[in-house]
Parts: C-alpha cells; structure tokens; sequence
C-alpha cells in the first residue's frame, strides 16, 4: 500500500485517474469510440459512402437532364435524321457517304480515349 502512495505522491495525475467515476467514464468513451456496433469509427466510413452516393445522384440527375433535353430535340423527323446521319452514319438509298478525318481529330480521341481508361482504374 504505501508503494501505491509513494507511486501517487510521485504522479499526481494517477490520483485523478484512480477515482472510479474516471475509469468508468474512461472505459464508457473508448466503448462508444471503437469497440460499439454504432462506433464514431464505422459512423465516419458510413458518412464517406453517403457522400458518395449523394455525388453519384447529383451526377445521375444531371445526365437526366441532358439526355431529357435531347429526347425533346429528337422528338423533331428533322433532328432525328441529323442524328442517325452523323451518329450512325445511315442514308437514304440515292446517296453516297464520304467519311473525311483528320490527323488532329484522331489523336484528339485517342487523348480522350486513354483519359478515360485512366479515370476508370
């Protein structure tokens, strides 16, 4: 008993550590922090991954948009024509399609393609 003393004499802050409320409020904090199912650990992976998704669903919501306005443009026998011949490179029976590109625009695409190779990884 008198080593536990001399020990507390020595640490004056081990005296404030030997109240047993301390212990119990020391050992309460460390369970909520890192040892409970509702930890502050998981909470804060948990809040990552809601901030993730809310990103994805602006992004989603976005695309919707473009892609509303562009059913809206399409809607249009003109536009859709426009479309199919510069997407898909269709024509009508009488016609002849030359395609022209050009050196800069291919490594233009060739840029864009390994950019988006590069984000994928």
């Amino acid at each position: 008993m008198n080593k536990l003393k001399n020990l507390i004499a020595d640490y004056p802050f081990l005296k404030f550590l030997s109240n047993r409320y301390i212990l119990v409020l020391i050992f309460f904090i460390i369970w909520v922090l890192f040892l409970d199912n509702y930890s502050y650990l998981d909470h804060r992976v948990l809040d990552n991954e809601i901030d993730e998704i809310e990103d994805n669903i602006n992004y989603y919501k976005t695309e919707i948009k473009k892609d509303s306005a562009s059913i809206k443009h399409l809607k249009n026998d003109d536009r859709v024509e426009k479309y199919a011949r510069e997407k898909y490179y269709m024509k009508r029976d009488n016609e002849d399609i030359y395609i022209i590109e050009f050196e800069d625009d291919k490594k233009v695409e060739k840029e864009a393609e390994a950019e988006k190779t590069n984000s994928n990884k």
